[in-house]
């Protein structure tokens, strides 16, 4: 097993692109690789003047943005660990994951610091902003004097680069990089303990098979504090010597296209939803027109069609990319068929943030129509059924992505990981003889939000459950929307003597009140009320199957 191996990757290439354009902010300035391993060793004394130690964890909070970027960085050629919170999350989720994890310091945007109180995170020295690196609060007195001393370098503009003082520590293949937390909420909290050799691995895997040369262009608007946009918009392009472009506000549809536009990035990486909200809007009302309809139906006339179609897709991304990663979630099958027949080069992986996150991948020109890819170099996978080629079984990998476990939680960690390193991943389906992946359905439930996020229907079912005139619920994707189906609970209303539109006026309220409660990306757009129980397995659970859409 190779030590140290992602270290050695950033070294070489603050060392080797040091006058290239390392980071931007997107409409804001840039960093060169020189400016970021300037930053980079400032904060490195700054924890070795807070006693930081190896090991130890760093929390940061923020939209994808330059300096969220160089926190990162410098965290993990520190050797501390860095953990990472969506900035969706709620101020009970920052505190709890702060908490749990044991971090000593929080970089957070100047924007999220109204919802944080650091009275509830009694174990932090304190909180900078990401922003400008200026001390937020200051919890021990240590704070704001180790900041000022490197103000310098967390501010330089390159000339006080020296590259032979970026010389990393020697880190081991299973020493811990990432804490990545799943989820926030305490009841659902699994921080997944990523090692070094994952992000190494992962790396060295987009190096040999994706394209993206020094100097090119990405654009990075996946959300950074999960592994998916981490990995492959920020950490091996960085190493390539590319010019990363944080999109740094919430990306709808509209800016991710108008950045697209302005950047014309190389590569790009993209969830589900997006590409389909794009394809809705501005491929399929053409292709429904009559006149296109009767065109495609002609041999000849249909390739030229087609191709008009493909370049003005493209045209939408940029007009420079060579391949669209889709990745998170199954991509619309219709939409899928449709790509194919044009010939835009796109492809479908699969991963989760257990493998770092990489488990399938092949390039548009390889791929094989609603696979999910092959599996990735340096990994196994096996299908939890007795004919793994045609019947459907759980998706199990073992290899060098692999997490090490569940931070805290010995349970949920012997539950996903056997004695032999095997990890189920929860999703079921089948493979071929070349070992690609043909997903057939989802057993863990997640939901992906529009914007990449992770969204796991049994938190929302846990807030719902506990309120007034709910017997139980479940949560499902409509159309890109959440939408929880509730069975009453009859005998209380009975007992308040609720008609039909009291009952829906309630429901409302609920909706209100636990929306707030939720980050945005989380809340119920509408709550639709069932006659009669759901479905249940003999073990009582709801046959979620049954009222998935």
């Amino acid at each position: 097993m190779i030590n140290n191996g992602y270290l050695r990757l950033v070294e070489e290439s603050l060392k080797k692109h040091a006058d290239l354009p390392a980071i931007s902010d997107y409409k804001g300035g840039t960093l060169t690789y020189a400016q970021v391993g300037e930053r980079i060793i400032g904060i490195h004394q700054l924890y070795k003047s807070l006693h930081i130690q190896k090991g130890d964890k760093i929390a940061v909070i923020g939209r994808n943005m330059s300096n969220w970027g160089v926190v990162y960085l410098a965290t993990v050629t520190y050797g501390a660990v860095i953990v990472p919170i969506l900035p969706d999350f709620s101020s009970s989720d920052i505190h709890h994951i702060v908490n749990h994890s044991g971090s000593k310091v929080l970089f957070a945007t100047d924007l999220l610091f109204d919802k944080i109180d650091e009275g509830k995170m009694p174990k932090l020295k304190g909180i900078i902003s990401v922003n400008r690196f200026d001390v937020l609060v200051d919890l021990d007195g240590e704070l704001t004097p180790a900041v000022e001393a490197v103000n310098v370098k967390l501010h330089g503009d390159g000339s006080g680069y020296d590259e032979k003082t970026i010389v990393f520590p020697v880190i081991e293949a299973d020493d811990v990089a990432v804490l990545s937390y799943t989820s926030g909420t305490s009841g659902f909290s699994k921080g997944v303990l990523l090692p070094h050799r994952s992000i190494w691995s992962n790396v060295i895997f987009a190096r040999e098979h994706l394209s993206l040369l020094q100097g090119e262009r990405i654009v990075s608007f996946l959300p950074l504090a999960h592994s998916y946009g981490c990995l492959f918009e920020f950490l091996w392009p960085f190493v390539q010597g590319c010019h990363i472009t944080f999109l740094t506000r919430s990306p709808s549809p509209q800016i991710i296209a108008e950045a697209f536009r302005a950047v014309k990035p190389h590569l790009i990486l993209s969830v589900p939803l997006i590409l389909e909200k794009i394809f809705k809007r501005r491929i399929y009302p053409e292709i429904e027109q009559p006149k296109i309809k009767t065109l495609l139906k002609i041999p000849g006339i249909r390739k030229i069609v087609h191709r008009k179609i493909r370049t003005k897709l493209i045209e939408v991304f940029g007009g420079e990319f060579k391949e669209l990663v889709i990745g998170g979630a199954a991509l619309n099958k219709n939409v899928e068929a449709f790509l194919r027949k044009i010939e835009f080069p796109f492809t479908v992986g699969y991963g989760m943030t257990e493998c770092g996150p990489l488990i399938s991948y092949a390039p548009h020109n390889k791929t094989l129509t609603r696979s999910a890819g092959k599996i990735v170099d340096r990994m196994e996978v096996k299908i939890d059924s007795n004919d793994p080629y045609k019947e459907v079984g759980e998706i199990m990998v073992r290899g060098d992505n692999t997490m090490l476990g569940y931070y805290k939680n010995e349970k949920a960690t012997k539950e996903i990981l056997d004695n032999d390193g095997w990890l189920r991943t929860g999703d079921l389906g089948i493979i071929n003889k070349d070992n690609f992946i043909f997903i057939k359905g989802r057993s863990k439930n997640m939901i992906l939000g529009a914007s990449g996020q992770n969204i796991y229907p049994e938190e929302i079912e846990a807030r719902i459950g506990t309120m007034d005139y709910v017997h139980e619920c479940l949560v499902r994707d409509d159309n890109g929307k959440l939408e929880a189906m509730v069975y009453p609970d009859y005998e209380m209303v009975d007992a308040e003597g609720l008609n039909n539109s009291q009952l829906e006026e309630k429901m409302q309220e609920m909706k209100k009140v636990i929306n707030k409660k939720l980050p945005a990306y989380m809340n119920i757009a509408k709550i639709t009320l069932i006659a009669e129980e759901f479905e249940k397995t003999p073990k009582r659970s709801i046959k979620r199957y049954i009222y998935t859409k």
